[in-house]
């Protein structure tokens, strides 16, 4: 089940705000080797924790699973104030268009191959699903070049806007994603699980423990 929250709701949750930061922490840190993020808490935070950001957290049997992030283009965000040469001409903004960024599946739950499993496509479903309920059909994501090619097997419309290049130890292209109705149907058929994922509610505070 993904959980949609705002910056307020997450911090109201002490433990869970944690190991979402946590989780951030390990991945982008440890493991893809972002060393400016690096803080001897070993919690990745930056200035787009904010207000106006939406967490979208996987949770399996009370563990954090997965997380991403959603920021407006309509601010400042990643491609606008910290990635600036990923994109060649202006960056697309607008209320229709929001960047997904910190995409993240916890080590045990990474299930498929090459790190898509399971959690990875119910985040997938998660962020159309959010973005179909509340206007949203375009994401600008900055990610590994192959998932180009994989975005678009799942009927997303791919845009890359500019060049690859390499931060901590991977090569990262910023494409833009456009989605429809359509787009969430070959997911969950991809997915062979056709109900919904997104939560009409929110999570039960301070019961869970992150998976590592």
């Amino acid at each position: 089940m993904i959980y949609a929250m705002t910056t307020t709701e997450l911090t109201e949750r002490p433990d869970l705000w944690e190991e979402v930061h946590r989780l951030r922490h390990q991945i982008f840190v440890e493991e893809m080797g972002w060393d400016d993020l690096r803080r001897p808490d070993q919690m990745e935070i930056d200035q787009f924790d904010h207000d106006e950001a939406v967490h979208h957290l996987c949770m399996r049997n009370g563990r954090l699973a997965g997380y991403q992030r959603m920021l407006p283009t309509t601010q400042p965000h990643l491609l606008t104030d910290v990635l600036q040469d990923l994109c060649e001409g202006t960056s697309p903004k607008g209320p229709n268009i929001y960047e997904l960024t910190r995409y993240a599946v916890a080590p045990a739950f990474r299930d498929g191959r090459r790190g898509v499993s399971t959690v990875g496509t119910e985040l997938i479903a998660g962020f159309v699903e959010w973005g179909l309920r509340n206007e949203v059909d375009q994401v600008i994501i900055e990610f590994e070049p192959m998932w180009v090619l994989r975005a678009l097997q799942l009927s997303f419309l791919a845009r890359p806007l500019g060049y690859q290049r390499t931060y901590g130890r991977q090569q990262v292209v910023a494409t833009l994603l456009t989605f429809n109705d359509n787009t969430l149907d070959v997911v969950r058929n991809r997915r062979n699980q056709h109900a919904p994922v997104l939560s009409n509610g929110l999570p039960d505070a301070f019961s869970y423990k992150q998976a590592s």
